[in-house]
């Protein structure tokens, strides 16, 4: 047998927060921050705080983005987070200063052990420091840091750190040229 499920646990304080904030959280996520019209950018923000998510000033955050575990995410000033972003913050997300997510990327910092037949969860962090670009449709794996000033292109798939200023794009993303 490769895996039981039945032998699954999540481990203790794995959430960073009680079941009854997690759920509460998420019933505000689905409610009050997806349905808030885009321009209330500071509403949402506001929403994101209250749960305990670090956010920069002026940072936009489109209404159809979606964050598991707020307060596992820092967002720096200025940065922006497009429409079907996903913040998979089973561990910590650091977004840096201007940083563009655009729209659908999915931010994933959990994963499983495949070798252990009780399947266990892990969680390693995601940072993407100041000035990056993260066109359309990327993932970001666990433990991925990119760094200043990096671009990495629509519906690539990013499994390792990332140099300053340069351009990747590709599954898996590989380095195009210098920004």
């Amino acid at each position: 047998m490769k895996q039981n499920l039945s032998l699954f646990k999540t481990p203790n304080e794995f959430r960073g927060r009680s079941k009854f904030t997690v759920q509460l959280w998420w019933i505000v996520q689905a409610t009050l921050f997806r349905m808030s019209p885009q321009v209330l950018y500071g509403w949402r923000n506001l929403l994101l705080r209250c749960f305990g998510a670090e956010i920069g000033r002026k940072v936009i955050i489109r209404p159809s983005a979606r964050f598991t575990y707020p307060w596992k995410v820092k967002i720096g000033d200025y940065s922006w987070v497009g429409d079907d972003v996903v913040f998979y913050s089973l561990g910590n997300i650091f977004i840096g200063k201007n940083v563009v997510i655009s729209q659908k990327t999915y931010l994933c910092t959990g994963s499983h052990n495949y070798k252990r037949i009780d399947f266990p969860i892990s969680e390693d962090s995601i940072t993407i420091e100041d000035e990056c670009w993260l066109a359309t449709d990327v993932y970001v794996a666990p433990g991925v840091n990119i760094k200043k000033g990096a671009i990495v292109g629509a519906r690539s798939s990013v499994f390792c750190d990332l140099e300053s200023n340069k351009i990747y794009f590709g599954t898996p993303a590989k380095f195009h040229k210098e920004r």
